[in-house]
Parts: C-alpha cells; structure tokens; sequence
C-alpha cells in the first residue's frame, strides 16, 4: 500500500481514470469487480469486495461480484433473505445514504447490517449503489486481518460509488439483452410450434398423467430442484420443459445436456465451460451449459450417468451456485434452475456407492416419477390419433387415423420404448399405409420381430403370444446386441475392427451404455492380442 506526504485519497485520482475504463470495458459486474480488487490493493488494506444487489421483488440481497485480494478468504452468502419491510428500509437508504463505516457513529442508525453477508472478516465499508432505473446495490470492502480502515479510505470508497454504480447498470443491462435474445428464441419455437406439428403435446391430463401433471402444477412456481424418474421413452424432457414454461424463469433459456453421452475427459469442459488455453485444442474461451442456462433452467437428463468427480463439483453449484471454468481463476456466480432425469435407480446407486448420498438428497428435493405406457393404456387410443396426424402432415400423406381394431392391437404390446417407440410405430404403419390407412400389424411386426400374421391370418396371434411368454426389455436387448458386437470384435471397442464400428455408434456413447447395462467387455478379449479400449 502506497505511502507518503500526499494523502491516501489524493494519491488514488490518477487511478480512478483507468477504474473508469475498466468499468467501461468489462459488461459483467464480476470481472469488473475482480480487477478492481487488485487495483485497490495498493491504496487500502483490502481483503474482499463484494458487489450485492438488492432484489425489492424476492425480498433478497444477493451477492453478484466477488473479488479477493486475500487468497484465504472463503466465498460470501449468495443470497441473504430478509423482510419486504427491511428490504424496502435497504433500499431507500441506497438511494438516499452514504458510506458507512462499521463501528464507526451512524452505524447503527443505517439499515446495513443486514447487506454484510455472515462471517465477513475484519473491518467493513459498506457504499451505496443506483443506476439511472432505480435498481440499488451495495459496495462492500472489508480489511485484511488486524487492519483498520480511516478517513482516507472512506474517502477512496466514496470515489468507486459511481464507477461501481456504473459497471452495475452495465450488467444489469446485458443481462436484460441475453433475457430478451432468449425470450425472442423462445418465442420463435413457439410459432414453429403453432405453424406445424409437434412433439411438445402432453396427452393424458386427465387420465395416465393427471397425477404427474398435478405434481408439476405444485413445483413450477419453485426454484426448488426436481428429479424426473422415468423409463426411456416415457417424456422426461417433456415434462422438465412444462416445468419450465410454467415458472418464473419461463422467458429465460432452457437448456437440455445428455449427461450420458458427454465424455469423461470433456465433462467439466462441457458443464463448466473452459477459457483459452486450458487445454490442448482450447483455442478459445467456451462458456458451459450452466453459463448458458443462467436465469433460465438447466436439464440434466441422465444424471446418473455422471462419474463420481464431476457429481462433487455439481454439488458444489448446487449448494452455493458458484462454480470455475476450467483454467479459470475466478469464480463465477450462476443463477439456474436444475431439473435432473434419469431412468436408473439413483437409490440403489447411493446404496452401491455409485452415486454420491449428498448429491442424491440436494436433486430429488421434489421428485416426479413417470408412468411407462403399459401402465397407462387408456391413453393409447388419443397418442396414436395424434401420432397419426403427426405422421400425415410429416409424409405429406392423406390423413389415415387408427381403427379400433388397430387400437386393440397397440393396446396389446408392451411397449418396451414407451411413447418414441410407439410414436416410431405409427410412422412407419403411415408409411406402409400409403395414406390409405395405417398398417399396424405390420408395423408392429418388424418392432416384435415376429411375423405380421401367422398362417391362418390371424394379426392378432403375434400379439397374444406376447403375452403367453416373457417378452425381452429393451435394456435386455441391447445388452444382447451389443455383446455380440464385443465378440465379434473380440473386446475391441474403437478402431476399424472395434465394436464401435461394427454399431455404427461412437466409441465415448457405446462406452456409456456399457457402463450402464453392466457390460464387462474384458470377457470378451483375447490374451494374446492387443486391444484399444
């Protein structure tokens, strides 16, 4: 810290045209704040700021900026909840208040105890932040162990009201233009939506999923976490969008990744984002899908699939909302909604130390558990009349809708793939069809891979046979496949004659679902050669 003859306050002027600058050039509050810290190393003893905002409609101070200038410093609060009336007391005195120094007179008769979040070390300033709409804020500096602040540093702190003030709008207004390029993206699905077909219709309010629905009703409005428990096919990504749609965060973005199909080695590259230079082939900065997904809602379909080191840095985010990219050396504050989904069972996963306990209880705070479509097929009758429209307007066919001997005959079959397999099946009875009407049977037969009508005629003998003997999962049959695409391969999984190529399928995905059937492709290799798993 600078010393001398000239004072503290008089000394930091020709510094105060470069923060300016700085406020400026940087749109996020955080990398404003962040350099900043640094900067003012040299004119106060400083161990943290902090840039907060306060929220009048959430009644929340929240916690926006961090920058450290001492390395042991623990992250703040995020969010401290408090009264409307102590909230809207905070406010007018941002608008109307001064510096305030703790300890020091007046203290005590300003609302600002309540803006320094718990356990904040040493000794405070809190400054008051307004932009030209009337959103408010605080500064707050805190001194490094043992030091004290004075007079002069009031006078700096009094100096970075308004360039904070400044950077503040700055990011607050970015924040409006990434809310509104969402909204505007969101609305243009919407008329997609209404000017051709689509997939995003529930059927079965008020019957199969009356009592999903219910549940979804009773959570939207939350910020809390939800779990989506389904098989595969059931319409998880379906009812985390309703989610969405339905609560606070509906104009923000939503955001979907497939836990199961990002690589090991990519996952905190993916989740996380990563800058320039964290790794080999890093040639820029990359923003993750937390980062994407702020002030919005983020699915996290097959979270099951997770390796246990990148479900502890989840947790982390989860709990405090703060995460670091890779090569980062800042953290960054993110505000997302998690909806997880998953067709394992996450219990016994916990149970098997496959799934971290910890985790399991911060994203199955409201879980929602989804019927499979042999459990609901009062319902058959109202997707296959709106697959079947689907499939007309999508083939450009003449509108060919089930029979009720058709109906019969769907209602009849398992349905192992749930509502994309049966989606699969009147597309292809369409298609078979010609428009003159739905071929069922036989589209059902390549799904069963029995004949469409046994020698007297009978379409519906396949069906029934069905039922006389266990019919194979879907699990069950790709486990069996991609078996004997390992002993073909003998335990070979990439390359020109590993099993990848064989199932047309890219090695870091057939990986995965080998992790997930429980695949051991070790008893497939040979000794004496040499293999690239």
């Amino acid at each position: 810290m600078r010393t001398g003859n000239v004072s503290v306050a008089e000394d930091f002027q020709p510094a105060l045209a470069g923060l300016w600058r700085e406020a400026c050039h940087h749109m996020e509050i955080s990398q404003f704040a962040a350099t900043v810290a640094k900067m003012l190393a040299d004119y106060m003893p400083i161990g943290q700021l902090l840039v907060r905002r306060v929220d009048q409609n959430r009644s929340s101070i929240d916690t926006v900026a961090v920058g450290f200038s001492a390395p042991d410093y623990l992250l703040p609060d995020v969010r401290s909840e408090c009264s409307t009336e102590k909230v809207e007391e905070v406010a007018q005195w941002c608008r109307q208040g001064s510096v305030a120094h703790r300890g020091a007179p007046g203290w005590a008769d300003a609302p600002v105890e309540v803006l320094v979040p718990t356990g904040l070390r040493g000794d405070v300033l809190v400054g008051p932040l307004t932009d030209s709409r009337g959103s408010v804020g605080v500064l707050i500096v805190s001194a490094t162990d043992n030091a004290v602040f004075d007079s002069q540093h009031a006078e700096i702190m009094e100096l970075l009201l308004e360039p904070f003030s400044t950077a503040l709008e700055n990011d607050r207004r970015s924040r409006e233009i990434a809310t509104m390029t969402a909204a505007a993206e969101a609305e243009k699905q919407s008329l997609l939506t209404r000017l051709g077909p689509t997939d995003d219709i529930v059927v079965g309010v008020d019957s199969g999923l009356r009592a999903v629905l219910e549940r979804v009703n009773l959570v939207a409005r939350s910020d809390a976490p939800v779990l989506i428990l389904g098989e595969t096919g059931t319409g998880k990504e379906l009812i985390a969008r309703m989610i969405h749609s339905h609560s606070p965060r509906a104009a923000g973005p939503f955001m979907r990744v497939n836990c199961g199909a990002i690589p090991p080695e990519l996952i905190d590259s993916q989740l996380f984002g990563h800058e320039r230079g964290a790794f080999t082939g890093a040639v820029g900065a990359r923003e993750g899908w937390f980062e994407r997904a702020d002030g919005g809602t983020l699915l996290l379909d097959e979270v099951g699939e997770l390796p246990l080191a990148a479900q502890v840095r989840l947790l982390r985010i989860l709990q405090d909302g703060w995460l670091e990219k890779v090569g980062g050396q800042k953290p960054i504050h993110v505000d997302v909604r998690i909806v997880a989904a998953t067709h394992r069972d996450l219990a016994a996963m916990v149970s098997e130390g496959n799934f971290r306990e910890d985790l399991w209880y911060r994203i199955a705070v409201f879980p929602i558990i989804l019927p499979p479509l042999r459990e609901r097929t009062g319902d058959i009758s109202e997707l296959a009349r709106h697959f079947a429209e689907r499939a007309a307007a999508r083939f450009t066919l003449p509108q060919a809708l089930p029979t009720a001997e058709d109906i019969e005959l769907l209602a009849a079959y398992p349905w192992p793939g749930n509502i994309r397999e049966l989606a699969a099946v009147i597309d292809r009875a369409a298609i078979l069809g010609e428009g003159k009407r739905l071929e069922v049977a036989k589209a059902l037969g390549v799904t069963t891979g029995l004949p469409a009508t046994t020698s007297n005629g009978d379409a519906h003998q396949p069906q029934r046979a069905l039922h006389l003997n266990r019919f194979p999962t879907l699990d069950e049959a790709m486990k069996r496949h991609i078996e004997s695409a390992l002993a073909l391969a003998h335990g070979r999984i990439e390359g020109r004659r590993g099993a990848a190529t064989l199932l047309k399928i890219n090695p870091h995905t057939l990986r995965a679902r080998m992790r997930k059937l429980d695949i051991d492709w070790t008893q497939f290799r040979h000794e004496e050669e040499d293999f690239v798993v």
